[in-house]
């Protein structure tokens, strides 16, 4: 149902509190013309992590991790094997 709002002075609309805290996207179509959608977002830098396929690569990860726990590095080892 359409409804009438009032943009206040700091620029901000009230949607009513049966949205608090919840994520909205506010899609510009035209000036003056919004559309705005409820939802649940994927930040920019987490979407790698609901590609296809990437748990089994994510469980394989963490089982060589567990397999491979961490060890102090010898520094001069490593500068050996850059010089070969």
């Amino acid at each position: 149902m359409p409804a009438i709002k009032t943009v206040g002075a700091s620029g901000q609309i009230s949607l009513g509190k049966e949205y608090a805290g919840r994520h909205v996207l506010v899609e510009q179509i035209e000036p003056g013309v919004w559309v705005i959608k409820v939802g649940d977002f994927i930040p920019e830098n987490e979407k790698w992590l609901h590609r296809m396929g990437i748990n089994k690569d994510l469980d394989e990860a963490i089982e060589w991790a567990e397999k491979n726990p961490p060890k102090p590095s010898n520094l001069d080892d490593l500068e050996r094997r850059m010089d070969q």
